[in-house]
Order: C-alpha cells, then structure tokens, then sequence
C-alpha cells in the first residue's frame, strides 16, 4: 500500500514558475513507477510527466520531473506557466513495468493539488 500526498500547488501570474512535491509512504518507494497527470474542468484527465524523463507535449522543456529515492519524494518543477496549465494535478505511482505516460498503470493516486495560472 502507497499514499500519496501532493503539496506546492497555488496561484501564479502567466510567466512564473511552482515546484509540486508528491511524498509517498512506504519503504519500497524506488520500486514503484511515479509519474504526474492534470486534470482541468471540462477535459478529460492528461498526462503531464513521469519518471524518469517522459514529458507530454504540452510541458516539454517547460516541466521536469525529478525524484529522490532517499527522501521517498517526487517533484514536478514548473516553469513558464500558462492558463492553459490551470488544473488540479495528481500524483500517481505503479509497480513496473507499466506504460508511464497512461493512467491505466497506476494503482495509486494523491488528493491532487490546485495549480491556478493567471493571464
């Protein structure tokens, strides 16, 4: 069993930058798959990063994810934000192998944390 916990989200002017840290429970934490989803009103839920350098489109050279195994922690760094970036952004984690880059893999989830982009 895995929890996860999101934290960093916020609001943020068009331009500027937020660091999201996702800190899971339990020992066995470097074996576990970590990537980072959005989900915005009105869309279907996106995928956004995973470990170790899996970006989607819209976030390449914009987005890094990062992990420290030590610290049982992921972080999402977020750069040159935009309104189109406003979601609510979920931290997920699945035993490998999965395909990172579809939710279908994972088997848990955070409460998602509020990232709000103005113009």
């Amino acid at each position: 069993q895995v929890q996860l916990v999101e934290s960093g989200g916020g609001l943020v002017q068009a331009g500027g930058s937020l660091r999201l840290s996702c800190a899971a429970s339990g020992r066995t934490f470097s074996s576990y798959a970590m990537g980072w989803f959005r989900l915005a009103p009105g869309k279907e839920r996106e995928f956004v990063a995973a470990v170790d350098t899996y970006y989607a489109d819209s976030v390449k050279g914009r987005f890094t994810i990062s992990r420290d195994n030590a610290k049982n922690t992921v972080y999402l760094q977020m750069n040159s934000l935009k309104p189109e970036d406003t979601a609510v952004y979920y931290c997920a984690a699945g035993r490998y192998p999965i395909v990172p880059t579809t939710p279908r893999g994972y088997n848990y989830w955070g409460q998602g944390t509020q990232v709000t982009v103005s113009s």
